[in-house]
């Protein structure tokens, strides 16, 4: 549910930087313009770079399928799919079909609020307090600092992989109580830390002003007017038999059916689910400013600064990078079985909407990237920092991982219960005999949900691996993730 990939694979310029189930499916929805029906604008030679990098980006992740939606000039030029949507039996993927967005959610729930706040039913200066009583130091946050992650409430699941309390239907009630009731993080306003916490009570607060779900919010007031029908609620289900599965792998081991997060996980920090030419849509509202007005919108998509003045690079529900004239919003999700990328280039009237089925995967951000490059060439990667100490460590749990053993005592209970004997096999089956790497370097670090996030990228001789730790206070690892990194041969920097 959270901006996996753009801590991975690197943002965009300027920015910092998816038991007992739900088991009620989800309708199909009607099949969605094809690549040869939507009026392209798209020169024939673009149009095979878009498809030729999204084919090899599979290829070399080993990802199913991408569903690509791209906008030029203020409206669709372009939408294809690529890849197999469902292993079982082989089904290729069509952009009729939805892909679970993720933490894209959050542009929604946002712009709820900020429709809400623009009918003068709130402020965005309110504290929390005022809608949503009992939860800690609610009289000192505000709204704004929930919608912006300045808020200090700690991250109910920064972790890239479900644990066993997910796979029980739960309520945004009790992740309040859980999470929104300990002591904050930081103090309000003085640091910028991603947390899904923020955007269940951001949702609540909509619920209890507009008087009914936001689900039924967000149909209303946007979707419809935005034609946007293929919207599902994954958090009250799958997804219905003509769409997209989701899959996860252990480390290069086999794709496997994902896992679906209990009813009541996902709500307003990552519930949607739609097919990428209505992403699309999405991202021409965005551009067109057609549901607010000129001022909100500017307030919607403003850089948040700290009380120091510092800028977090994000505004409401949506990351902020690019230069003057080149400015680029973007945002990633991932839930079980998921990764979405969605990238928006106002100044140049562009965007793109990448949808793939495997969670803890770059495929999604490296295709968006590379096609956002082709319609503005002014994009550019950021750069990361590096931690030798933890690196090491990292190291010498992948050397056995490669041989079978896991020592079970620098893990948490969720992440040792994340690594099952399946698991296990899986790294040393997959990893075993790749052999000693010939390069190892970190290339991301950030603090998150209480805990310190490292990314790294594993060279070995024909093949590269990317592995996510999330490490706890104590140094115990919640989290320990391998998987085909974004190009098989990819090095680490000089």
């Amino acid at each position: 549910m959270h901006p996996f990939i753009r801590r991975i694979v690197h943002s965009l310029a300027g920015c910092v930087s998816a038991a007992t189930l739900a088991v009620s499916v989800l309708p199909p929805v009607a099949r969605a313009q094809g690549p040869g029906d939507g009026g392209e604008t798209l020169d024939a030679a673009t149009r095979a770079v878009i498809d030729s990098t999204a084919r090899s980006v599979l290829a070399a992740t080993g990802v199913p399928s991408a569903s690509v939606a791209v906008v030029k000039d203020g409206r669709i030029a372009y939408q294809q799919a690529y890849g197999t949507a469902r292993l079982a039996p082989p089904t290729a993927a069509q952009s009729s079909m939805r892909y679970a967005v993720g933490s894209v959610s959050k542009q929604f729930t946002a712009t709820a609020v900020v429709m809400l706040a623009q009918e003068g039913k709130l402020s965005l200066s309110d504290p929390v307090e005022r809608y949503v009583p009992g939860l800690t130091r609610g009289d000192d946050v505000t709204v704004r600092e929930l919608l912006s992650h300045t808020s200090g409430y700690q991250d109910y699941w920064p972790q890239d992989y479900v644990m066993p309390d997910m796979l029980v239907p739960t309520t945004a009630e009790h992740i309040l109580d859980v999470w929104a009731k300990k002591p904050l993080d930081f103090d309000p306003g003085t640091q910028w830390q991603y947390s899904n916490t923020n955007y269940v009570i951001a949702g609540r607060i909509v619920e209890q002003l507009s008087g009914m779900p936001l689900m039924q919010f967000l149909q209303t007031r946007i979707f419809a007017p935005l034609g946007m029908h293929s919207i599902a609620d994954v958090n009250a289900g799958r997804l219905g038999e003509t769409d997209a599965i989701g899959y996860y792998r252990h480390a290069l081991g086999p794709l496997r059916p994902a896992p679906k997060e209990a009813a009541g996980w996902l709500f307003a920090a990552g519930e949607l689910a739609m097919t990428a030419p209505d992403l699309a849509q999405w991202d021409i509202s965005l551009i067109d400013r057609r549901l607010l007005s000129p001022a909100w919108y500017d307030t919607l998509t403003a850089p948040v600064l700290l009380k120091n003045g510092t800028d977090t690079h994000y505004a409401l529900g949506i990351f902020i990078g690019g230069t003057p004239g080149h400015r680029v919003w973007e945002h990633s999700g991932e839930v079980s079985g998921f990764v979405s990328e969605d990238i928006v280039l106002p100044d140049a009237r562009a965007a793109v909407v990448v949808l793939t089925n495997q969670d803890a995967s770059t495929a999604a951000g490296q295709i968006g990237q590379r096609v956002a490059r082709l319609l503005a060439p002014q994009v550019a990667a950021a750069a990361s920092d590096d931690d030798a100490r933890v690196a090491a460590r990292v190291r010498t749990i992948l050397t056995g991982l490669q041989q079978g053993h896991l020592d079970r005592s620098l893990f948490t209970d969720n992440a040792n219960a994340y690594f099952t004997d399946e698991a296990i096999h899986d790294y040393a089956s997959s990893l075993g005999p790749l052999g000693a790497p010939e390069q190892f370097c970190q290339t991301g670090r950030e603090e998150r949900g209480g805990m310190t996030f490292h990314s790294y990228l594993v060279v070995y001789p024909k093949r590269a691996v990317a592995i996510t730790t999330y490490q706890m206070p104590d140094g115990k690892l919640e989290q320990y993730l391998a998987f085909a990194a974004r190009s098989a041969t990819a090095a680490c920097p000089k």
